[in-house]
């Protein structure tokens, strides 16, 4: 396992699902005395890595058919998109 790869995409996702709606979705399910704290944490869990193994699948194809320079220059302007989104959206 390549160990500074797992660390850039661990924090990347990390950093970027704090505050996610999923974060806040399971925070309500468990907020409620009625709903098994373990039911919540192994659905939400699933969830996000079932999301995560069709990520990679979709990479995995669209490399196949597009130049992963091409996919990188997307995923950043992407990305950076998102924030100035982020930063100017008016409340």
């Amino acid at each position: 396992m390549d160990l500074k790869l797992f660390a850039v995409v661990f924090s990347t996702i990390f950093v970027a699902e704090l505050g996610d709606k999923t974060q806040l979705a399971t925070l309500l399910y468990a907020s409620d005395a009625a709903h098994p704290k373990l039911t919540v944490f192994a659905a939400s869990a699933t969830a996000l890595v079932l999301t995560s193994a069709l990520g990679v699948l979709a990479g995995s194809v669209l490399a196949a058919y597009v130049n992963p320079k091409v996919v990188r220059w997307v995923a950043g302007v992407g990305f950076i998109v998102v924030g100035a989104w982020v930063l100017l959206a008016r409340d």
